[in-house]
């Protein structure tokens, strides 16, 4: 019989043990070791059982348990320590109020970040893979480092999925019901007691409502907007209800609740609590897109500005950060469908609907008329925006080149942050033990935190066999985890234990470990290293260098491709001949990842290039010591020196992503998993298995250190989050500040206007005539040629213009490479002609084949970029030419 309503009964603790509630719903436990070992001393069982869930572990641990516990003294000390240390965690100062000191300018008071998953802790199921882990990670660096973020996200009331397999390897998908009460989340209530609650307006007079849970990141809150309230229609009621389910409407619902609705999240909680309102807001991929749209309602409602204006003081303060490298990862509505949720009465006051559908408009050479694409939405609505490692800031320029009409791709105003991961999340403690004996314990932490490069110097002290006796422990520890879950697997696909005998020999702590995990969508080739099953059962079975591989991942639900990937994946790793030496592992998730990762030897990578925007989980293996064997895409491009690792060559077409049925791509693959064999067989077994007199592998260990010192620092969220301050976050916040001035945004009136005066002028600026000193005779290295150029700039004035000079490199088709910039300098007025000459001296300081364009920009001091409107004008000899193309 089935309950009709199901509550939690919540355990009441002993006075004494009070703490331990402070301690628990606060997800600072998720990366404090010495926490988790204070909970874990509660009740070991109960610990383990309730899957390392503090607030679980409250609930279930029996009351003679908490009885004991509160007459022992020795773990009162304990408790007491812990919270005192927590509390001087959360009110010291930190690396940004230390930085803060020193800037130019205030940092901003406050940074709203929103994501639509957040891999915090596997207690807290609300992510599927790795921009949810990046947003996780994100926030425990802000907070480690003291930056004042808020987190907005929703609140999944199914997470995403947990998988299993059937008797024939299919993927099988369960979405348990989560119960906020016994998660580390409160409800964020009113002074009266009452939930705190954000309303949406939508079409028909209908009313999507939500509450806001707050889970605490160390010093970031976490606002979680719950869709799953009584005062909702069950359709409505049903919008958060998984991550990434339903259909169109269904998500477009998700993204205004995450963006519209977080936006009055924050509202709420600025108003409840008295935090600082954020001067940044920072969306994590176009989900949350819609935040623009509702900051314009509120400057319009609250200040009287138009539209335009309240578009500009918006921009100044927005970042977007683009995580996909591919247009078909970019979520794109039918037009019709956004216009009927932002018109009648579903409108937003002051923000007309063909406003809104104009931000999504794919107005770009082959771009849908009939779509609504929210990256586009995104990079109109923000003045800074970025990929995610320098590789991606490439692609990411080249792929919204179409935004920016007449620029070559490297002068879209594109960034790039490389991604970085939380070391104290995902280096396994015994690594940090060892750190801290040569280094001291205080200074691995800080290591850990802020990403200094010196900090990390005199861990090359560490002695080899220390490294290897590391190594093997590690490794050991994965081997019985791996039995552990493979025994749980089988029994789920309907084993009997008496079948299951060899799952006690299976992997070797002696034999080298290759890991790879992530999602499964087709271009991360789960299955690359089946292409030749011989070769492969060759490498896992050799007598002298045996491999052995760990392997999980997840496809989405919908996606059956991905799912016959799987199947075959498991099919091989069901055959008795190699079921030793390779296992397939379901329901990959932060809780396995911890254990994945130190437990490998190599991590392997082999996504199409250039697919993978970053690929984090090859940071967090190698901050374990662990080597990367990756295709030369995302992080691993940039970072990879010859002595970390290995690289795997690509077989590029220069064609481009090709049709993975084509004769090309299978072609491809064959060439690619060739190398891959070859690099395992020859070059990775052969160092890990070459052993001196001393039964140790010193090159490898060689490599192992090397990659410890020098990767380290780099791939740190701390290292990350650094950046955006820096470079994104501060200067975003003083933009803002300016357009808005003392409240009455005269400064984003002003430049809204100027930006309509130069869009209306633009089609008379011209480039009317350039002449240069012998420019087509052969130059001498040192020498510079005197440039005049005659410009029509119809109404504008010349300070409202930059003309420049672009010059560098040419190749066979005159295009320019390794570009330098010159700004020419006006001199005079306007002739009769209204032609306005500008001069300047362009040096030659490269040899070979040269060649120089001229162009004008529209240029004012709140430009971010010279790019950013979009605007340029060039010489007639380039009339015609497709958009983008500079010679």
């Amino acid at each position: 019989m089935k309950a009709i309503r199901r509550f939690t009964v919540r355990t009441v603790l002993p006075e004494q043990l009070q703490p331990l509630h402070e301690l628990a719903l606060n997800l600072r436990w998720s990366w404090h070791p010495e926490t988790r070992d204070l909970f874990r001393s509660v009740d070991p069982d109960v610990w383990a059982a309730t899957g390392e869930d503090p607030v679980r572990l409250l609930g279930e641990v029996p009351a003679a348990r908490l009885a004991a516990l509160a007459a022992d003294r020795r773990f009162l000390r304990r408790l007491g320590d812990l919270a005192d240390d927590l509390r001087e965690y959360l009110a010291g100062p930190r690396w940004y109020q230390s930085a803060g000191q020193q800037a130019a300018a205030p940092l901003p008071a406050a940074i709203a970040y929103f994501s639509p998953e957040y891999g915090i802790a596997a207690a807290l199921p609300q992510y599927s893979g790795g921009l949810g882990i990046l947003a996780g990670d994100h926030l425990k660096a802000a907070s480690d480092l003291g930056v004042p973020v808020i987190g907005v996200g929703l609140f999944y009331r199914h997470g995403y999925f947990r998988q299993s397999l059937d008797r024939d390897g299919w993927q099988q998908e369960r979405y348990p019901l989560l119960d906020p009460d016994e998660l580390a989340v409160t409800l964020l209530r009113e002074a009266d007691g009452t939930p705190a609650r954000v309303d949406l307006a939508l079409p028909g007079g209908r009313t999507l409502a939500a509450h806001i849970w707050k889970a605490q990141v160390g010093r970031v809150p976490l606002l979680l907007l719950d869709s799953g309230i009584e005062a909702n229609s069950p359709a409505e009621r049903d919008v958060t209800d998984r991550l990434y389910g339903g259909g169109s409407e269904h998500r477009l619902l998700q993204e205004m609740l995450l963006g519209i609705g977080g936006v009055r999240a924050v509202r709420a909680y600025q108003r409840l609590t008295g935090h600082p309102a954020p001067e940044v807001f920072h969306t994590n991929e176009g989900h949350a897109g819609f935040l623009g749209v509702e900051r314009i309602r509120e400057l319009v409602a609250d200040t009287g500005l138009d539209f335009a204006a309240a578009l500009e003081a918006v921009r100044a303060g927005t970042l977007f950060t683009t995580h996909t490298p591919v247009p078909a990862g970019i979520d794109r509505f039918d037009r019709e469908l956004v216009a009927r949720h932002f018109a009648g009465d579903a409108a937003l006051p002051g923000v007309p609907a063909d406003q809104v559908l104009a931000l999504g408009a794919e107005t770009w050479r082959g771009g849908d008329p009939k779509l609504f694409n929210m990256a586009a939405m995104g990079l109109r609505l923000a003045q800074r925006a970025n990929g995610v490692s320098t590789l991606h800031g490439e692609v990411s320029r080249s792929m919204f080149n179409g935004l920016w009409p007449g620029f070559d791709a490297a002068d879209v105003p594109i960034t790039s942050v490389t991604n970085g991961v939380h070391a104290a999340t995902w280096i396994d403690p015994a690594v940090v033990r060892l750190g801290a004996t040569e280094i001291g314990a205080d200074r691995a932490e800080e290591a850990m935190t802020t990403g200094e490069t010196q900090r990390w110097t005199g861990l090359e002290r560490i002695g080899n066999a220390e490294v290897w006796d590391l190594r093997r422990t590690l490794r050991a520890q994965l081997v019985d985890e791996v039995r552990h879950r493979l025994r749980a697997s089988w029994r789920q696909r309907g084993a009997g234990e008496a079948e299951l005998g060899w799952v006690s020999s299976v992997l070797d702590p002696d034999v080298l470990t290759i890991g790879f995990a992530r999602r499964v969508p087709s271009y991360k080739r789960l299955t690359l290293m089946l292409r030749d099953q011989q070769r492969l059962r060759a490498l896992l079975l050799h007598p002298t260098r045996p491999v052995q591989i760990v392997v999980a991942g997840k496809a989405h639900p919908a996606d059956d491709g991905g799912k016959r990937l799987i199947q075959q994946m498991v099919a091989f790793a069901d055959d008795p001949a190699v079921r030793h030496r390779i296992v397939f592992l379901p329901d990959y998730d932060m809780a396995m990842a911890q254990h994945l990762y130190p437990g490998c030897d190599v991590w392997l990578n082999n996504p199409l290039r250039p697919l993978e925007a970053c690929g984090t989980s090859g940071m967090k293996a190698a901050l374990n010591g662990c080597l990367n064997l990756s295709v030369l895409d995302g992080w691993w491009d940039e970072w990879y020196d010859g002595q970390n690792g290995w690289a795997i060559p690509t077989a590029d077409t220069g064609e481009g992503v090709l049709d993975p049925d084509s004769r090309e791509a299978e072609r491809r693959d064959d060439i690619e998993a060739a190398a891959l064999y070859d690099l395992i067989e020859e070059q990775v077994a052969a160092r890990f298995y070459d052993r001196g007199s001393d039964g140790l592998p010193h090159r490898w260990i060689a490599m192992v250190r090397h990659t410890l010192v020098t990767l380290g620092p780099k791939v740190l969220a701390g290292r990350m989050v650094r950046e955006y301050v820096e470079r994104l976050y501060a200067p975003a916040a003083l933009a803002q500040r300016e357009l808005a001035g003392t409240g009455a945004f005269r400064a984003a009136h002003e430049l809204a206007e100027w930006k309509a005066g130069v869009r209306e002028a633009w089609p008379v600026v011209r480039v009317e005539h350039v002449e240069a000193d012998c420019p087509d005779e052969a130059q001498e290295l040192g020498s510079a040629l005197a440039l005049r150029v005659q410009v029509a700039l119809g109404p504008l004035e010349p300070a409202d213009v930059e003309v420049q000079v672009v010059s560098g490199r040419v190749d066979e088709s005159d295009r320019i490479s390794d570009a330098c910039l010159l700004a020419l300098k006006p001199v005079g007025g306007p002739d009769l002609d209204g032609r306005t000459r500008y001069e300047g001296s362009l040096e030659l300081c490269r040899t070979g084949p040269f060649g120089y364009t001229v162009r004008v920009l529209p240029a004012h001091p709140r430009l971010a970029s010279p790019a950013e409107l979009g605007l340029v004008a060039l010489p007639p000899e380039m009339a015609g030419m497709d958009a983008g193309v500079l010679r």
